[in-house]
């Protein structure tokens, strides 16, 4: 067993295998100081809830708390691996400030309460708003961090009992283009791929995936193949010099497009795959439609018309093209860097088109994954508790709704399905407009999360809104809530997720949660109660009481969707490894990769979407999708490049990105309360290139003021390897922070989303997070002081000298190599 400092040494030590090899195992250890291994009670079976890898791990329990955690060697997933939040972050659960009593507003003031009288305020407004208003008053926002059960639940309660169309999670600010765009090319979610085409592919390609940071175990696994016999080529598109960045320059190919010009890189790419002939005929013609209107649309964008707009080489297109192209085993995948871009959705549909036309789907190595940002987005698709309908149904199929009807108990009018679901940016509109007037937010900090900031908080502070904040801290948004209802997390409640490849983990109760906090599942449970829900036979509605009840009526909604949970059960997730979907009487042991027999979820009465235009938005009717495609194939959709609505200008001369840190996740409400990730990057920066600071004057840890049309923050600089005329500012950083220290004090002007706008991809509605016309001015000199930015991830200094981040002793982690796995570490 050796120890190593995790946060200086993010991924862990090397375990080199080769191409069609099992990745080897090596179980990651950390303990509370002074607990020892044979202090532990008992070990209880979780994955983490901090990143969307779904890395499975136990937690130790000792003295009746939680006090470490390890990996567990058997799951498919990690092979015992833990990353930094991982092996971390748990410690949030017991953080002093955390929520264990309800609290409603009394004059002004959130004041502590009981738990009927909490419920009783929020029936009462509940109760009086549907009878006056109607269920178009009341809207839902919920999160990716609950459990299917619970997911499945709200669903349950918002589209069925209550009958409202207002119902989405912050899942639409990270990962509806991913679902978008898997709509648009299989006509249905699902991740194509797998995990383990890391293991067989030799060309690797991340398209705005900066795995290294968002997903640490992943890129473990990547990292093991790169340091392994016949290591993968690397195709790396991003504007920053990321981990990833850096192992593509080594091993294949960066591209660092201008950002908002995603689809125009695309399309050259494919223009060169098709122009060479790197075609895959026979599947293309027997599996895909629209290949001819694909093939015209993208010879329109040379390397030589293309490179120019996306800031590139021509040759470097032409050579990332011919790496693709060449490649027997090409893996896809694609995150943020297309998701929260101008285009989102069509540039993230041209990398399933590349695929699509090599034939690189459906066999070891040959994948796409669309991948998620959040540990349970894919069950806040799955379950229906966003703009989907439960189950993968199609909203505008009667058949669809009807059956859920069923499942449900319920009048199949009673769930809305004759307009288009709403969509969260549009739900905060209406909370403006004042035509909702009762919001219950759930495990989400949109305070801090969603664009243009300065518009939220004066949205969430209406009088006539009456605001329920359902989480563990009192966040940024829980200030603003009419009834704050103490909820317990992971680690304290028991349930399933899912995780991007599809993979199914158990998360049992370990410990009980502090003071009077209740289980997300308990909470909604007695909200319908209280309601009084009835199905169509006058029973309560839901039916379901408890985690594994609620499993089990999860369950029987899924039979014959893609999406199958039958074979499933508590049982069965004990104990081994997480189990893929779907997983029935035909795949009892789950499946690996979906398509391998080259059908799709897209037949025209099967399919979950009828798919949009991907430039204006516009839906596709029934009809016209018959006849696009009456045999279920995959379509090849092609789209014009349109530039970004908002570019730099003398005004505002540089284009702002924002995005992740590998230490924090999302606000921070849980990873700014472990000590080791909240040293690693304690306080917000603002990264630009070495050329663009000598221009400006800038020195690395001047504080600078950064600015859009809409607001302004203030940050030390970074200088890092980011390109030429691209700011980025991390946006996990809220507008107070208890405890908090830095540049910007404890107080305004820290959070990156007083800069973003309010703008949404027309397909996906995800908003444009990365597509900012920003300016930077120095405020006042470094002093010799760098900006606490992490030197171990895509914020790397270019500065010598800028002090390392380091954990210490209190990082320092544990692992082993199983005597059995395969490979020795290095």
């Amino acid at each position: 067993m050796q120890e190593q400092d995790r946060i200086a040494e993010p991924w862990g030590r090397r375990t080199p295998y080769g191409s069609g090899s099992e990745w080897p195992s090596r179980v990651d250890l950390h303990l509370a100081d002074g607990v020892r291994p044979e202090d532990v009670e008992r070990w209880v079976q979780t994955a983490s809830l901090l990143h969307s890898n779904g890395d499975a791990m136990d937690i130790a329990v000792a003295d009746g708390r939680i006090a470490g955690v390890r990996g567990r060697a058997e799951d498919r997933v990690n092979r015992g691996r833990l990353g930094p939040k991982d092996l971390f972050g748990w410690q949030a659960n017991a953080s002093p400030d955390r929520l264990t009593r309800p609290l409603v507003r009394e004059g002004g003031e959130l004041v502590e309460t009981d738990w009927d009288t909490a419920m009783g305020r929020i029936v009462e407004r509940a109760g009086s708003l549907l009878q006056e208003r109607g269920p178009s008053s009341v809207g839902f926002y919920t999160t990716g961090q609950l459990f299917a059960e619970e997911y499945y639940t709200l669903a349950a309660i918002g589209h069925g009992a209550i009958g409202t169309n207002h119902m989405d999670g912050n899942t639409r600010l990270c990962t509806a283009t991913a679902a978008a765009a898997l709509k648009e090319t299989f006509a249905s979610d699902g991740q194509p791929g797998s995990y383990t085409d890391v293991d067989h592919a030799d060309v690797i390609a991340l398209f705005g995936h900066n795995v290294a940071e968002t997903q640490t175990v992943l890129w473990s696994r990547m990292l093991d193949r790169l340091a392994g016999p016949n290591p993968p080529r690397i195709v790396c598109v991003d504007p920053r010099s990321t981990p990833v960045a850096r192992a593509a320059q080594e091993h294949g190919i960066h591209l660092a497009p201008l950002p908002g010009t995603n689809l125009a890189l695309m399309n050259g790419l494919l223009h060169e795959i098709i122009a060479r002939d790197h075609v895959d005929h026979d599947y293309v013609r027997t599996h895909t439609v629209g290949y001819d209107e694909l093939a015209e649309r993208v010879a329109e964008y040379p390397p030589e018309r293309v490179g120019p707009i996306c800031g590139l080489d021509p040759a470097q297109i032409r050579e990332a093209a011919r790496m693709l192209g060449e490649a027997e085993r090409l893996l896809s995948t694609v995150l943020q860097g297309f998701y929260q871009s101008n285009q989102a959705t069509a540039a993230a549909v041209q990398v399933n088109n590349l695929n699509l036309v090599r034939g690189m789907i459906g066999r070891p190595g040959c994948g796409i994954l669309q991948m998620n940002g959040q540990p349970s987005a894919q069950n806040t698709r799955e379950c229906g508790a966003d703009g989907d309908l439960t189950g993968f149904r199609n909203w505008s199929n009667d058949a669809h709704v009807a059956e859920l009807a069923r499942h449900w108990n319920l009048d199949p009018f009673q769930i809305p399905h004759m307009t288009p679901p709403t969509h969260a940016m549009k739900i905060f509109r209406h909370c403006e407009e004042g035509s909702i007037r009762f919001l219950w937010v759930t495990a989400t900090n949109p305070a801090v999360s969603l664009p243009e900031l300065a518009r939220i908080r004066e949205v969430l502070a209406q009088d006539r809104l009456f605001l329920v904040v359902q989480d563990i801290f009192l966040s940024e948004t829980a200030q603003f809530a009419d009834v704050v209802l103490p909820a317990a997390t992971w680690g304290e409640k028991t349930g399933v997720f899912t995780n991007v490849d599809r993979t199914v983990h158990l998360s049992e109760k370990a410990v009980d949660p502090p003071g009077e906090a209740r289980p997300d599942l308990d909470i909604l449970l007695d909200f319908a109660r209280r309601m009084d829900f009835r199905d169509q036979d006058g029973n309560p509605f839901p039916q379901w009481h408890d985690a594994e009840s609620a499993f089990e009526a999860w369950k029987a909604a899924t039979e014959g969707r893609p999406c199958d949970y039958t074979g499933l059960s508590y049982e069965l997730l004990r104990g081994g490894s997480g189990i893929q979907w779907p997983c029935n009487a035909e795949n009892p042991g789950g499946t690996e990769r979906l398509y391998t027999d080259g059908r799709f979820f897209a037949h025209p009465e099967y399919c979950e979407s009828y798919g949009r235009d991907m430039v204006t938005g516009a839906p596709l009717s029934p009809t016209e999708y018959r006849a696009l495609n009456p045999e279920g194939r995959a379509v090849l959709k092609a789209a014009q490049y349109v530039p970004p609505h908002e570019r730099p200008s003398a005004e505002h001369p540089f284009a702002l990105i924002t995005g992740r840190t590998l230490y924090h996740f999302h606000t921070r409400t849980k990873t700014g309360r472990a000590p080791q990730l909240q040293a690693a990057a304690p306080e917000v920066w603002v990264e630009c290139s070495a050329a663009d600071a000598t221009r400006l004057g800038l020195q690395e840890g001047d504080l600078a003021a950064v600015s859009t049309p809409r607001g302004g923050i203030r940050a030390r600089v970074r200088i890092s390897g980011i390109r030429d005329g691209v700011l980025f500012v991390p946006f996990h950083y809220g507008y107070w922070d208890a405890g908090a220290s830095g540049p910007a004090g404890a107080g305004a002007g820290r959070a990156a989303n007083e800069l973003t706008a309010t703008d949404w991809d027309p397909a996906s509605k995800q908003p444009l997070f990365k597509s900012a016309a920003a300016r930077i001015e120095r405020v006042e000199d470094s002093e010799d002081v760098a900006a606490s930015a992490p030197t171990t991830t895509g914020s790397a200094p270019q500065r010598a000298g800028v002090p390392p981040t380091t954990g210490g002793p209190d990082a320092a982690a544990r692992s082993v190599v199983p005597a059995t796995s395969a490979g020795e570490p290095r």
